[in-house]
């Protein structure tokens, strides 16, 4: 079972490319945080992750928060999971070209921007952003570092993502209807196949939420939780159907997560709720038994433990912040 896959089904994850660049050594661009993208963006949007694919000659990408640099070749994809603020460049220091006063022309027009600084070495690269819901997405990016690289040249598969991906950019305006919708596949099939060779990367001593996706048991487990939330499950029912002994799956469960496998299911459901809370009109009933609580009464009180709030205020103070998300 595909516990990854389950969980980004349930994030719903959206992909777009907003930059195509070449450039000649030295150059320097500085991109702005995640929160400046989003004011360009949809109040809808939720999180957004950063992406930049070197396809042709070297670079760096410095975080600024840390001043922190990290060294691009062709090939490399850097996935910033918070959307922090960095500089992007290749050559000597130069004063960084700052994008975020054109950010909401390029996230408009999807255009390329070429600044041909100097005359050494060209870097070309595609740069994206995905979004995700907001809460949900928390589970997966808890378990990454602010900047997550890979190269996609050692396998088939990558290699065949990154040719389809440079050909649908190269070719977006000759594509006609739904080429955007292409890209947008595109840029979510990079992200998924960049977390996987993460995952796999991972050291065998390593714990956390990615570490147990990739336990056989552990991953059995989550997925099982993530496919039926809202199903009665007990730690004898769940290990039934992953074929160990309670015991075995509560001590996998806390190695890898800190946490049981009903205290995992029961945050996965309230942070499920609280989407349905702010997306859709149900009622608090009805959002209570969709996640799979028979008793209002019980709901209302894990949630406002998890979220500090009731259900009902809850979804009355999101609905007021993003009434004056739009209004600004």
């Amino acid at each position: 079972m595909d516990v990854l896959s389950e969980v980004l089904k349930a994030v719903k994850l959206d992909g777009a490319v907003f930059f195509h660049g070449e450039f000649s050594a030295p150059w320097c661009v500085r991109e702005p945080d995640a929160g400046t993208m989003a004011a360009c963006l949809p109040p809808s949007s939720g999180h957004i992750i950063m992406f930049h694919l070197l396809l042709e000659g070297r670079g760096y990408l410095r975080l600024e928060q840390e001043d922190r640099t990290v060294r691009l070749a062709a090939g490399d994809i850097i996935i910033l999971t918070q959307g922090d603020v960095h500089c992007l460049g290749n050559g000597p220091p130069v004063a960084p070209m700052d994008t975020s006063e054109q950010l909401r022309q390029i996230l408009a027009e999807g255009r390329i921007l070429s600044r041909l600084a100097g005359s050494g070495e060209v870097t070309k690269l595609i740069c994206g952003y995905l979004t995700c819901d907001a809460q949900l997405c928390r589970v997966v990016l808890a378990g990454l570092p602010a900047i997550l690289k890979v190269n996609i040249r050692d396998s088939p598969s990558g290699q065949w993502l990154e040719n389809t991906l440079r050909y649908s950019v190269d070719h977006v305006e000759a594509s006609g209807p739904g080429g955007a919708a292409v890209i947008a596949k595109l840029s979510e099939a990079l992200f998924v196949e960049t977390l996987r060779r993460y995952i796999a990367q991972l050291p065998h001593t390593h714990t956390g939420w990615l570490a147990g996706v990739r336990d056989l048991n552990v991953g059995k487990a989550l997925a099982l939780l993530h496919r039926e939330p809202a199903r009665p499950w007990t730690i004898a029912t769940l290990a039934a159907e992953v074929g160990i002994s309670r015991s075995v799956l509560a001590e996998r469960f806390q190695h890898f997560l800190a946490d049981t496998p009903i205290g995992y299911l029961t945050r996965w459901r309230l942070h499920l709720a609280a989407r349905l809370l702010t997306s859709t009109s149900k009622s608090v009933v009805e959002v209570a038994g969709e996640i799979g609580y028979e008793s209002e009464p019980s709901f209302n009180r894990a949630f406002k433990r998890e979220f500090g709030l009731p259900p009902a205020r809850f979804r009355s103070q999101a609905k007021s912040l993003k009434q004056q998300s739009v209004s600004h």
